[in-house]
């Protein structure tokens, strides 16, 4: 079996990748786009500290989502995911 290396770690770029994903389980409502609290913690802090989203330490099952961090997800989701033409 090989020995696994240390891998440094780029949050930044796990974050884009959860950002885009959220794009996946965006809804919007009367008042707000909202989106699923299904992603690592840690990852929904980071986004809540860069302004993505509102603060995800609560009861509820889904997390608003800034117009910034509707625009940025969107953005992400298709750069990472859409396929090439």
């Amino acid at each position: 079996m090989e020995k696994e290396t240390e891998l440094e770690i780029d949050e930044n770029k796990i974050d884009d990748a959860a950002l885009a994903l959220l794009y996946l389980t965006m809804h919007k409502d009367k008042y707000s786009v909202r989106a699923w609290k299904s992603i690592d913690w840690d990852v929904m802090d980071r986004l809540h500290e860069k302004g993505y989203i509102s603060n995800p330490q609560s009861k509820a099952k889904s997390v608003a989502v800034t117009l910034e961090g509707e625009e940025k997800s969107k953005e992400l989701f298709f750069k990472l995911f859409g396929a090439s033409n």
